[in-house]
């Protein structure tokens, strides 16, 4: 996820962020729990490509796969 998200203490205190970006992860999720689809999101924020939350999704539906077969 690295490629996808950077933490920096001197960007918004480390909260972690699109790289090249200032833009919260957060932000994705609530966007997705209010029910607003990537489109919208990357829309209102278009310093984030769709490529980065598509690559995101897939990095955190890889690694909950991988926890669930560990377990």
């Amino acid at each position: 996820m690295s490629k996808v998200i950077h933490c920096d203490p001197d960007i918004l205190s480390g909260i972690p962020v699109f790289v090249g970006t200032r833009v919260p992860v957060k932000n994705l999720f609530d966007y997705l729990e209010a029910g607003d689809s990537i489109d919208e999101f990357v829309d209102d924020f278009p310093s984030v490509s769709q490529t980065q939350v598509r690559e995101l999704l897939k990095d955190l539906q890889m690694q909950v796969t991988k926890d669930r077969n560990a377990a």
